[in-house]
This record gives structure tokens, sequence and C-alpha cells, in this order.
């Protein structure tokens, strides 16, 4: 109910400088006319007035003038032009379209990031998902085929939900590096958001797959996706699958990391994105930090104010005031001369 009236202005400020000045001259007039009026009687003795009380009536008369007083204080405030007033805010934000592919091939399972390739990803992933609250994101996954693991969704739940239950086996093994690009331009080709980014993440060198990664980058170019690439795996070995037992168990093997980050760098600086290594965990959670940087959502922000004259209420408030003070000295407090 009073919420309008919690920030209030004046238009006109000056007045309220001239308030003290004339709540000061008229109390003083009125102890003025107090002294003036008083009947003065000279006695030799005053104990015979001891006990006597000053009657209600002649206090409330004595202290009537006070109520003048205030007419004229909410009065000089009214003329002060008050003015509720609102400051809103309007936030326009333009979202980017990202889809995320992932390799979920058998040699993300290498041991050269803790726990795994695949792991590292996974929560690294999940932190980006966090930090982009105004964007949509999709999820593409591919070993040696693609899978749309998450369509394009504003619905980050269901975008985590699908990386937490993202694994390698899903999929037939190998590396469809051009697939895995392709299925995520698809997603993406219909988008009307003004950025589609692609960020694409694998660990090893293009061979599986219908889809030859240079055209599948014509086709990011020709829908204006951006494409940014990650290869995965650390410097000379790491312990990796190398083989499966008769019971389905991997063999885990030192192995060289061979990642074809010729393609790689081609296909990002095609599409006008970048190529980064990631070969370690920090590395690679710094990698998607800088993404992040690069491809931050546009938020527009229109403040405004909007004000309204409340001069009435005060304007109101006075007026009640002096119809009571008329009240009160035409009747009970009435004087007969």
């Amino acid at each position: 109910m009073f919420k309008e009236y919690s920030h209030i202005t004046f238009a006109d400020k000056w007045v309220l400088y001239t308030i003290p000045i004339v709540v000061v001259l008229m109390i003083l007039w009125w102890f003025y006319s107090l002294r003036k009026k008083s009947p003065v009687l000279n006695y030799s003795d005053l104990s015979v007035f001891s006990n006597s009380k000053t009657p209600i009536r002649a206090i409330a008369l004595k202290y009537l003038p006070l109520l003048r007083i205030l007419v004229v204080a909410f009065l000089l405030l009214s003329l002060a032009r008050p003015q509720s007033s609102f400051n809103e805010s309007e936030i326009t934000t333009q979202g980017i379209d990202i889809v995320m592919s992932l390799d979920v091939s058998s040699s993300m399972l290498a041991r050269d990031f803790k726990p795994n390739r695949l792991e590292a990803a996974k929560k690294t992933a999940l932190d980006f998902v966090n930090g982009r609250p105004n964007d949509r994101i999709g999820l593409v996954i591919f070993g040696g085929e693609s899978f749309t693991q998450c369509p394009v969704t504003i619905d980050h739940t269901v975008v985590k939900n699908q990386l937490k239950e993202m694994k390698n086996g899903l999929l037939e093994d190998g590396t469809a590096i051009g697939m895995g690009l392709a299925t995520a331009v698809q997603r993406l080709k219909d988008s009307e958001s003004k950025t589609k980014v692609i960020i694409l993440m694998t660990d090893g060198v293009n061979n599986k797959g219908l889809v030859d990664p240079s055209t599948a980058a014509d086709i990011a170019i020709q829908f204006g996706i951006r494409v940014y690439t990650i290869g995965v795996g650390t410097q000379g070995q790491a312990y990796t699958p190398v083989a499966m037992d008769q019971n389905g168990n991997l063999i885990y093997d030192y192995a060289e990391v061979q990642i074809d980050e010729n393609l790689l760098k081609e296909v990002a600086e095609r599409t006008g994105g970048e190529y980064f290594r990631a070969t370690n965990n920090e590395k690679l959670k710094d990698i998607f930090a800088e993404i992040d940087k690069l491809e931050k959502t546009k938020i527009k922000v229109s403040s405004y104010t909007r004000k309204k004259e409340m001069f009435y209420l005060f304007a109101f408030i006075a007026l009640e005031l002096l119809i009571l003070e008329w009240l009160c000295r035409n009747s009970f407090l009435k004087s007969i001369p």
C-alpha cells in the first residue's frame, strides 16, 4: 500500500528550506501572542491555588495554534512538488546457440587426465554449461559414427543430465571427426541466433565416417557457424586402452598420443574459431574459460525512471488539519466573548 511513497523526491527543493524558517517564525509569534494575551493578577499569597488544576479545555485551547503551524508546513511540502520515483531496468539478452561435439571413442578413456580424458571433458563441459545461463546448448557425441545426445535447448538441466550419462560404448568405436562436426552443424543450421558456435573435442585422427572434416567445415562456413577445436591428450605417450580381453575388459598400455592437429587447426581457422591443445585437466579447464570469454552473451540493460506527482497527499493532510482546527475552535474550544 505504501510502496509508492517509499521513494519520494522533491522537484522544487528550495521550498523545503523555507519550511523551518516559517515554522520558527510562527512559533515565535505564538509565544509572543500568549504573553501578550495572558492576564496578570497580583496575589500576596499563592497557597490558595496550590491544589488547583488547569482544565484540559484550557490546555487544548493554548496549543491549538500548533495545528495551524502543521497546516502551513504541509502546504509548503506540497508546494515543493513531492514525486514518487521508480527506477526500472529492462534487460535484453542476445543468447548464443552452442553445440558441444565430444569424442567418446575408447581412446578417450586414456588416463593421462584424471580419472580419464572422457570424465575430465564431461566435468569441464558441465562447468561451462553452468556459466552460460542465457545460451541454448546442445550435445553431439561421436566415435566411429555420430549421434545427437541432446538437441539445442535452454533447459540446461536436460543438457547436464545428458552430459552425465555420456560414456564410451554407446557408438561404434573409431574417430569420425567429420561426422561429429557435420551432425553438430545439422543441429545449428536452422538456428535464428546471430551467433552459432561448435566446440569440437577429440583425441585422435579422423579414421572413419562418411563425411570428410573439410567438407563439414565448408558446410559450417555456409551457415555462419564458428568452430572451436580442442585436441585432448598429453605430449608423448599415455596410458590408454590398446585391446580388449575375452571378457570384454579393456587392456591398458602406454601408447603414442596421435592427434591430427593440422586438421583441427584448419577447421578452426577456416570457420573463424581457434584451436586449443589440452594436455591435462587444468589446461582443459583454462581452454573452456578462454572460449567462455571469447563468446560472451550480449546483455543490454535499459534503465529509466518513472515519476508521479504526490503533492495532493500533503495538500490533503493540510486540509484535514485545517478542518480539524476549525472544528475544534468552533465547537468545544469555542471562546465566548
